[in-house]
């Protein structure tokens, strides 16, 4: 049996690919974060409430509908983007020029409300999800034995994070949403609705988180509280990256994933710290994140 500083080859390679799939899911919905504060300025505790909702709306469009993984796939980011444009519209809007703590005591309450609402009406149990047949089965391999579903995971999130990463940074309507975070009244002289664009950010952070949802569906459970376990996680990944990176939030995402995997193999007892001492040492040293930008 290879061995690698003590530790079999299939027991760290197993590690590694847990947390990229891990990582995965750490770099969608940082990115979704990253979106809505380098845009929007709004630090959006929501975030994981909204992850849970693409992932009950993909449930509930399979149970009472009768549709499978791929519509859902579709669907379900579409329903919660669709949601978030109502908040965006109605409730977070009002609070931009107020200190950034308001908005995050909204979305804060907001999590709350989305979370106890669900709890109430499905319970707190998980309710199954299945993964399509397409994608089920397992690949073996003298190193690993690689789940298909999950293989496909790790590389639909890293082409909707790239393609998201290049829809703001490359094209046209993405210029138009950087410029309007640094000038929006310039923006909008040139005849730019910057509050339709401020709306449509919002709508697609929350639909990238939606999208995460869906996927996660068929690997965990569906439940109340998958999103709220998981944004404390979210948050520290992005601070690492640096607040409002997008790149920052891709790249960190994969790369703690990998670490958080890796400290399972060597030290066990650290798995569910070592992201947070890897955020308050980058706090240390470079406070903007490791990809922010310093003022």
């Amino acid at each position: 049996m290879t061995m690698i500083f003590g530790v079999p080859l299939m027991v760290l390679t197993g590690q590694m690919l847990i947390g990229l799939i891990n990582g995965s899911f750490y770099a969608l919905l940082s990115l979704g974060l990253a979106v809505i504060f380098g845009l929007l300025r709004v630090v959006n505790f929501a975030h994981g409430a909204f992850y849970m909702l693409g992932a009950f709306t993909a449930w509930m469009l399979g149970q009472y509908l009768g549709l499978g993984f791929w519509p859902s796939l579709v669907i379900a980011p579409l329903i919660v983007g669709c949601v978030g444009a109502v908040v965006e519209r109605t409730m977070l809007r009002h609070l931009y020029e107020l200190d950034h703590l308001y908005g995050l005591l909204f979305t804060f309450g907001l999590a709350l409300l989305l979370e106890g609402s669900f709890q109430h009406v499905f319970g707190a149990s998980g309710k199954p999800f299945s993964a399509p047949e397409a994608l089920t089965g397992i690949v073996r391999t003298d190193f690993v034995i690689v789940p298909i579903y999950r293989s496909w995971v790790v590389v639909a999130s890293l082409l909707i994070c790239l393609g998201t990463w290049a829809l703001i940074e490359k094209t046209k309507i993405g210029s138009y949403l950087r410029a309007a975070t640094e000038d929006a009244t310039l923006v909008q002289s040139f005849g730019v609705n910057v509050p339709l664009l401020l709306t449509l950010t919002y709508a697609f952070g929350c639909a990238l988180a939606g999208i995460a949802g869906v996927l996660a569906a068929p690997i965990f459970q569906v439940s109340p509280t998958m999103g709220s376990n998981l944004i404390i996680i979210i948050f520290a990944v992005v601070v690492v990256g640096g607040m409002g990176s997008i790149l920052g939030a891709i790249a960190t995402g994969y790369l703690l994933g990998i670490v958080e995997g890796l400290t399972k193999v060597f030290y066990p007892e650290a798995a569910n710290i070592v992201i947070f001492v890897l955020m308050a040492v980058v706090l240390l040293l470079r406070p903007a994140g490791l990809f922010g930008k310093e003022y």
